[in-house]
């Protein structure tokens, strides 16, 4: 920023790519507030995996030792026939990932990555005000006014949509249609490794693929507990928008139809769990679908993403990245360096939920598709599943 725009930057949403956003921004030297609708952070859901492209920008924030205390760094990523249980490929990571990338692959629950960067916020002098939602804004002569859901006026002089799938800024700055529900229900469970028998636990990535389905399990805090997630096709929830229902095995058992026998002892031994249906966009087509004037998007307000190559977080951190570069940057107007932000980041983000969507159907495919798949994973293995693109460095 100019030193004529002396202004705070104002962070909508307090999750995941919110508090990123207030992070990066604030170790920059600008001052950051940020608003959170809810009367405490608590980030509901489960665990997720980050990619070396994003483990790297943690350890350039000074996060990585944090990191290291909560997360896992399973060492291999296997994928299985749902109905076989044939082991069809793997993918090293661990040693080879740190190797190749310069940082390590991690799976960690979100509750502990949100902590996390909530740490950094705070550490950095962000200014976080829980129970206010962003309800709008209007430009004034030297800036915005950001009107929240209780009558609250913030003076800013960026606006920074992080407010989910749902989001209010999109809204208003865009006015395009709500996200679209994909056809596809996610059931996600975590259970204490030391409640599974040994031959269910695990340290590794695992990928069980079949016709309409797939499950991933891996492990978080430090190993000790697995995250589960199964996704199958079905109807839209009657709840509607709500992500986070209450699911019973016995409903995913009826969507998921046979499976072999490991997978099923798997899913069997889960107590409980939630279910929601997912929702996405098409991938992006421009830079204005990130920002116009001294308003921008991040994360999953901007490009809402489908989970099947596990960036949607990662996605929104490398948005913090680049935003905080952006802002940061001397001899252009806020407008110009949102701009500069947006085109930065749109096609790299429409990249990613494009191939979100292609793999979707690679996982989920049945005949000749699903045959193809097998026999490509079987005799190409690393090859086909790596993502060198994605993975290398994306961000300066």
């Amino acid at each position: 920023m100019t030193s004529q725009e002396h202004k705070q930057v104002v962070v909508a949403g307090g999750g995941i790519g919110g508090l990123a956003a207030a992070a990066a921004c604030a170790r920059h030297g600008l001052p950051v507030q940020l608003l959170e609708r809810t009367a405490q952070l608590s980030e509901v859901g489960a665990g997720i995996q980050i990619g070396p492209n994003v483990t790297r920008i943690l350890q350039a924030w000074g996060l990585g030792e944090a990191l290291a205390q909560v997360a896992a760094f399973p060492k291999q990523l296997q994928a299985r026939d749902a109905q076989t249980g044939q082991v069809l490929g793997s993918l090293r990571l661990g040693e080879r990932a740190q190797a190749l990338y310069g940082a390590p692959y991690a799976t960690i629950h979100r509750a502990d990555l949100q902590s996390l960067l909530h740490g950094a916020a705070l550490a950095e002098g962000v200014q976080v005000r829980l129970g206010h939602a962003v309800h709008g804004w209007r430009e004034t002569a030297d800036g915005l006014e950001v009107n929240t859901a209780d009558g609250a006026n913030v003076q800013a002089n960026a606006l920074i949509g992080a407010d989910g799938v749902w989001s209010a800024v999109r809204q208003q700055l865009l006015g395009d249609a709500p996200a679209r529900f994909t056809g596809h229900l996610a059931y996600r469970a975590l259970v204490a490794q030391a409640d599974l028998p040994a031959h269910l636990r695990s340290d590794e990535v695992t990928v069980w693929m079949g016709p309409r389905l797939h499950v991933v399990h891996y492990p978080v805090r430090g190993g000790q507990w697995l995250n589960l997630v199964a996704i199958v096709h079905g109807d839209k929830p009657a709840q509607g928008e709500a992500w986070d229902n209450a699911g019973h095995t016995q409903a995913l058992m009826q969507a998921m139809g046979a499976v072999g026998r490991d997978l099923h002892e798997r899913l069997a031994s889960v107590p409980a769990w939630r279910q929601w249906g997912l929702h996405d966009r098409a991938p992006m087509s421009g830079a204005r679908e990130m920002a116009q004037g001294r308003v921008a998007l991040l994360g999953d307000a901007a490009h809402p993403m489908r989970p099947y190559l596990a960036q949607g977080a990662g996605m929104a951190i490398e948005d913090a990245q680049v935003l905080a570069q952006s802002l940061s940057a001397g001899g252009a107007s806020v407008p110009e360096q949102l701009r500069a932000y947006a085109e930065q980041r749109w096609a790299r983000n429409a990249r990613v939920q494009a191939r979100a969507i292609r793999n979707g159907r690679i996982f989920h495919a049945q005949g000749a598709v699903a045959l193809g798949r097998n026999l490509s994973m079987r005799f190409m293995g690393e090859r086909v599943m790596d993502v060198p693109w994605l993975y290398a460095e994306a961000t300066k």
